[in-house]
């Protein structure tokens, strides 16, 4: 259970959880049906908090991949591979199928 300000930040983090996949997304190879680890979402969490001014250490990002992965995976977004990762299920990051480049 997170407390005090780590529960704010989940809170937010909850709230803006569009922007934090797009975040993702432009910082890692994520697309729709791929791979992700854990420690490249526990990193990008860190990052994109960064962005907003807030600083928080490893333990604590720590922490917040663990529940907000929960709540991702509630929500459908994250599959479970292992304790590891989760395949992405965001239809939203399907890529396109490339034309024959000839």
């Amino acid at each position: 259970m997170l407390r005090g300000k780590l529960n704010e930040y989940f809170s937010m983090l909850k709230t803006e959880d569009k922007l934090v996949l797009k975040f993702l997304k432009a910082r890692y190879p994520l697309f729709h049906k791929s791979n992700f680890f854990y420690r490249d979402f526990q990193y990008g969490i860190r990052k994109y908090l960064e962005l907003k001014g807030i600083d928080i250490s490893y333990g604590q990002s720590d922490d917040l991949a663990k529940e907000l992965a929960v709540y991702f995976e509630k929500q459908d977004i994250f599959i479970p591979v292992d304790n590891q990762g989760w395949t992405i299920n965001y239809p939203e990051f399907v890529t396109t199928v490339p034309g024959d480049p000839l």
